[in-house]
């Protein structure tokens, strides 16, 4: 698998996911639809923390390839 297919996978979960948290803010206040947090919670916040980055890193990586 191409790092350029990675990137982007974890883009658009990116996406999907910060959708959903705005959609279940928009809902109520104890609306919590972020999806990373329902699959990786429980293995601690250190691991979703490491998710974050990545799609962080996977943005920017798209940003820099779009830009050349």
């Amino acid at each position: 698998m191409s790092l350029n297919l990675v990137a982007w996978i974890l883009v658009v979960v990116g996406a999907i996911n910060w959708g959903l948290v705005g959609l279940g803010w928009l809902i109520g206040p104890n609306t919590d639809w972020n999806i990373v947090h329902m699959l990786l919670g429980s293995l601690g916040s250190q691991i979703e923390a490491i998710v974050y980055i990545l799609v962080g890193v996977a943005g920017v990586w798209m940003l820099i390839k779009k830009m050349k």
